[in-house]
This record gives structure tokens, sequence and C-alpha cells, in this order.
């Protein structure tokens, strides 16, 4: 135990995305009207979407933009106290950008990039989301009523980044964030192929795994959680009713145990279902590590991964 470090507990939750898109009025009818996202406000070129089970105000911002990929990843602090620590430890890294006034549902935030390139923010004051007549639940715990629209995706679950090298992403994760990691997968070679970080109790909310197109600041997918499997099952159908692309699943990951779904939004974005996985209690929890041999095996199921997963990512790379 004398290599035990206290942990930095300042980082709560992954807050929301901002999905960037080619085609807005196409991807935004897909997360409205497909998987059940109402919408919670507008200003430009951005629409606010959340999930039924969301206790913020939306959970991510749809933004029409050229090509598509990811805009930038909130990240909620514990307090205001925590929000300057970590702004003060991206400061002496060299990552930083800024603060900025805040946004739709939240206040002053700071910026930042990852070594990846991948665009951040963090922030504190949030908007409590408050519930119309019209969406008021029978459970006065829950911020929204179910509404069985669509897939009816209750929250924002996790982001997947593409990255160059996924060892110093992480690392910078861990030494300016706090964040830990639950499980990695480590190459013959010693490369880090991917890494699972996580703040609280919940396994992981953010993954970089290797681009093996070797570029910088891509997304790999943005995920939403649902209950249960048969939510999954249900979700496939509705997306072969509405011609959507199916990549893979449903199926189980080795990894973290979920079960996912994965599909294509209109404007090319890589998206997951998942439900299931697991919380960590233990504050001292060592970092499960998989081998090169052990990921070969595939899925939970000894499912294949599919070849798509290592190379496909947004902005999309031109053979």
């Amino acid at each position: 135990m004398d290599s035990y470090h206290e942990p930095i507990r300042d980082i709560a939750h992954l807050g929301h995305v901002e999905l960037l898109t080619p085609k807005p009025d196409e991807s935004l009818r897909f997360f409205k009207d497909i998987l059940g996202m109402e919408e919670a406000g507008r200003a430009g070129q951005s629409v606010y979407l959340r999930g039924w089970g969301q206790y913020e105000r939306y959970c991510m911002k749809l933004t029409e933009s050229k090509q598509p990929g990811i805009g930038h990843t909130a990240l909620r602090t514990y307090s205001p106290q925590a929000l300057e620590r970590r702004y003060a430890a991206i400061e002496k890294s060299g990552y930083g950008i800024g603060w900025t006034d805040g946004d739709i549902g939240h206040g002053k935030s700071y910026r930042f990039m990852d070594p990846d390139g991948h665009q951040m923010e963090i922030y504190f004051e949030a908007e409590k989301y408050q519930a119309p007549e019209h969406f008021r639940p029978a459970l006065k715990n829950q911020p929204q009523k179910y509404t069985g629209k669509g897939v009816g995706v209750r929250q924002l679950d996790h982001i997947n980044y593409l990255a160059q090298k996924v060892e110093p992403n992480s690392q910078f994760m861990q030494d300016a964030l706090g964040l830990r990691v639950s499980e990695q997968i480590v190459l013959d070679n010693g490369t880090h192929a991917g890494s699972w970080l996580y703040a609280g109790q919940k396994s992981y909310e953010l993954v970089y795994t290797l681009d093996a197109t070797n570029r910088r600041g891509r997304l790999h997918h943005i995920t939403f959680c649902v209950d249960s499997w048969d939510d999954l099952m249900r979700a496939a159908n509705i997306y072969v009713e509405n011609d959507i692309v199916i990549e893979g699943g449903p199926a189980k990951h080795a990894i973290q145990q979920t079960l996912f779904l994965y599909c294509f939004e209109p404007g090319g974005n890589r998206i997951e279902l998942a439900t299931g996985g697991y919380f960590i209690f233990a504050p001292d929890w060592e970092t499960v590590t998989w081998t090169q041999a052990e990921r070969a095996k595939g899925q939970a199921w000894r499912t294949p991964t599919i070849p798509s997963f290592h190379t496909y990512g947004t902005p999309v790379v031109e053979e």
C-alpha cells in the first residue's frame, strides 16, 4: 500500500457532448424521432437535446458543420473549487485554451485540448431540468417521465475517441483531471491500444482507442444508455424499419461487459446504445489489462470485433 496515491476526486461526470453533422435536419430527426430525445433549446446552428433521465437541461449539442465529428466534450466538476483546481492543473500542462462565459444550460467553463487535439471543457454551474406539465413524472426522483417515443434513450453514457497515441491522452486525463483507468489494452509490442477512464463509480465515461489511420482528433462513437437488453432488441427493430444502418450487435462487449448495438446516424457519426456493465466500489481498483491475444478472441460471446471499428471514425478519412 506504500505506492497508493490519494485519488483526485474533482470531476463528477461526463456532462454533455457537441456532435457535428453535415446533415442537420436528417440528424435531428434521427435523435428526436428514432432515439426519442427531446429538444431543450436552440442557438445559432445548434440544437440542444436530452434523454428522459438526464438531470441537467441537455446532454448533447447537435451543431451543423461541413464534416461530422466531435465539437467539444464537457465534464462537470464537484464544486467551484474543484473547477479552479483542475483549471490550474490543466494550465500547467500547456493544453489550456481559456475561459468561456458558458453556454445554454451551464455557467462559465474552461476550455482545453487533450494531446490528440480533441477539444474539451470543464464547468460546475449547471441548470437543472424542470419538466413542463406534459413531461412531469409520477415519481418525483425522476427528472422526466418516460415517453415511450422511439428507442427512448435514458441519458448520455460515454464517449470514445480515436487517438494517434492512446497513452499520452490517458496519462493527461489521469494527471490533469484525476480520472482513473478501469481497463486497458496493451499490445505485444507495448503499445497501448485502448484506455477506459472513469471519475466516480461508473466504470468508464471517456475512452481512447488507437486510430489505425494514424490521424488525430477523430471521434469513434458516442453512447446513450437504455434500461435493458429488451430495449436493445427493440431498437434494432426500429433501426431496420427506418433504414438506419446497423454496424454491429446486439451483442456483448468483453471489456466492461456492456451489451451493445452500433449504428450510423445520417450525418455519418457512429452511435452506440448500451446497457449493463458494472460499477467500481473498490477505492483501490487495479486496472484490468487485456493482451493482444485475449482481444483477438473477439467479444464476450466470441463475436468477432468488427473490422471497421479500427478504421472508421469522424471526420471520415478518405481511402
